[in-house]
């Protein structure tokens, strides 16, 4: 017996459903089929990890092929360099934080790595947090600078080793982590829509709270100058037609 073509298999039920008036589902979102998750410690991938990295994969689940592995912090660059040069796992996706505030490691900071030449794809999870620095992994994978300031931007993760751990949507010295879950989802008060290129000592984005920052030489007041040194020559051109008179 032939497989029917799903389109040609949707017709009747599409036909009964419009004389009476309502749109019918094609048997595949009329019955889906939702992918369960495994265990995946026997898979090939994860005993190769376990075996060049003991006691760094806490966990192996796989979703339709995907591994989702928990990672230690101890054992993270480690996985990360087996994964790339020992696995093939060349291309990083992309990194991404998490905020869970009951845990006791409130966040976690995702990695998703890819083989181009398996077609698969590993995500790696490592908990971690408020003061605890998770290892950088742009040692590893350049592409992983942009994403880890990212985190460390929305959500205050530290990453030790990073090349240039500044923010990177926000600007410095902007009050809180706006990814965290205690922060308002009306945002802050910054008191104006257009910020000054440089803070005083006692402003910010919540004015008068001090998280204002300056540059180490802000340029000198120009203008300020300028009149300054008009006066002063006005006030010596007097002194000297005083004396001259006298």
């Amino acid at each position: 017996m032939s497989e029917k073509d799903p389109e040609e298999a949707a017709k009747p039920a599409a036909e009964a459903g419009a004389e009476k008036g309502v749109e019918a589902k094609p048997p595949w979102l009329e019955n889906p089929v939702v992918p369960e998750w495994i265990d995946a410690g026997e898979d090939e991938l994860v005993l190769a990890l376990r075996d060049s990295c003991p006691d760094a994969v806490s966990s192996a689940h796989s979703l339709e092929g995907d591994l989702s592995l928990v990672v230690t912090r101890e054992g993270a660059l480690a996985v990360a360099s087996s994964l790339k040069e020992d696995l093939g796992f060349r291309y990083f996706v992309d990194a991404a934080g998490a905020d869970y505030p009951d845990r006791e490691e409130r966040f976690e900071v995702v990695y998703h790595v890819y083989n181009i030449d398996t077609q698969r794809r590993v995500r790696f999870k490592i908990a971690t947090g408020e003061e605890v620095a998770v290892p950088s992994l742009t040692g590893v994978w350049r592409g992983a600078n942009w994403p880890e300031r990212e985190a460390y931007d929305m959500y205050g993760i530290l990453f030790e080793g990073h090349p240039d751990l500044t923010r990177i949507l926000l600007w410095e010295g902007f009050n809180g982590y706006p990814l965290r879950k205690e922060f308002p989802v009306e945002g802050i008060d910054t008191g104006a829509a257009i910020y000054p290129e440089y803070y005083g000592p006692e402003q910010g984005p919540i004015s008068g709270v001090g998280t204002g920052w300056m540059v180490p030489k802000p340029p000198e007041p120009v203008v300020e100058a300028a009149e300054s040194d008009e006066v002063g020559a006005g006030e010596g051109e007097g002194e000297g037609e005083g004396e001259s008179s006298a």
